[in-house]
């Protein structure tokens, strides 16, 4: 049985000015020093977005909105 990767609810002060989070990241428990290259995941476009390495899914939570970014 595969293990599932974990969700992770993410607010809207807790994106970059970008509107996006990196993965590893501390909002995911996850050390930076013993995990996958970092990656830069988009959330404000679709409202959520998975790893590639690790599968994990940062998912702006109910109810918070992001602002328009440039």
């Amino acid at each position: 049985m595969s293990k599932q990767a974990p969700v992770i609810e993410v607010l809207a002060k807790d994106l970059n000015p970008q509107g996006g989070v990196f993965c590893p990241s501390p909002l995911a428990g996850m050390k930076t020093w013993n995990t996958h290259p970092k990656v830069y995941l988009d959330i404000a476009r679709e409202g959520h977005g998975k790893c590639p390495y690790c599968g994990t899914v940062y998912q702006l939570k109910a109810g918070e909105h992001v602002d328009a970014h440039h």
